[in-house]
């Protein structure tokens, strides 16, 4: 007999992509100084970065991770993770800290869900990016979208009072959708209600420059933690 079984919520759906020899050779040559291994303990952010005592953020799902790159290299008082599960852009980031010699960004290669539950500290982060994620704009397919209730409440333990998510996106559809989550929830707050002002330290994305080609307007939604 079949058990009823409920599926997990998880950051990212596993898509094969083609690891070329450039993100191949980053991957062998740089994942031990600038990966952290998935482990079922709490990371101690004192020994991975150099300046302890620099505010913490969090990206889930950087994609290649040019953007984060480069946020990171504007802002080298701040230091920033980077959680993605396809190679292809574990590698093509592990370049980019090499070349921009990055010293304040580090790496996790694995589903954020179980990162947050299991290697992130509660009350640890100052801020958490969450760039374009996946709009599954079919309505059948809304249900595996990535900001949910339970999603939202998870990410709510690890940040700080006063902390941000800030999530953007160029789906009207999954805009609204994501406002309507976070009214269901006490723990933040809508920063301001201008979702088309881009803040500075966010620069354009190659998928959000297609969608801009496209016609589609970019929402640029930020909550803070109450």
């Amino acid at each position: 007999m079949l058990k009823n079984t409920i599926r997990p919520i998880r950051s990212y759906v596993l898509r094969q992509g083609r690891l070329t020899k450039y993100q191949s050779a980053a991957l062998d040559k740089f994942s031990k100084e600038f990966v952290i291994p998935f482990e079922n303990k709490e990371i101690n952010f004192d020994s991975i970065f150099n300046v302890s005592e620099n505010k913490i953020i969090l990206e889930i799902g950087f994609g290649m991770g040019d953007t984060t790159a480069k946020i990171a290299e504007n802002f080298r008082d701040t230091n920033f993770i980077g959680i993605e599960v396809h190679s292809p852009g574990v590698g093509n980031l592990l370049n980019r800290i090499n070349e921009k010699e990055i010293k304040n960004l580090r790496i996790i290669q694995h589903d954020a869900v179980e990162v947050l539950e299991y290697m992130v500290p509660n009350s640890s982060l100052d801020g958490v990016h969450i760039f374009f994620p996946d709009p599954w704009h079919k309505k059948k397919h809304n249900k595996r979208r990535l900001i949910q209730s339970n999603f939202i409440e998870k990410i709510g333990h690890k940040i700080k009072k006063n902390g941000y998510i800030h999530i953007s996106t160029d789906w009207e559809d999954y805009a609204l959708s994501i406002i309507d989550v976070f009214k269901l929830t006490n723990t933040f707050r809508l920063k301001t209600g201008e979702f088309f002002i881009k803040p500075d330290y966010r620069p354009n994305t190659k998928y959000e420059n297609r969608g801009i080609r496209l016609g589609h307007q970019v929402w640029d939604i930020l909550f803070v933690r109450q």
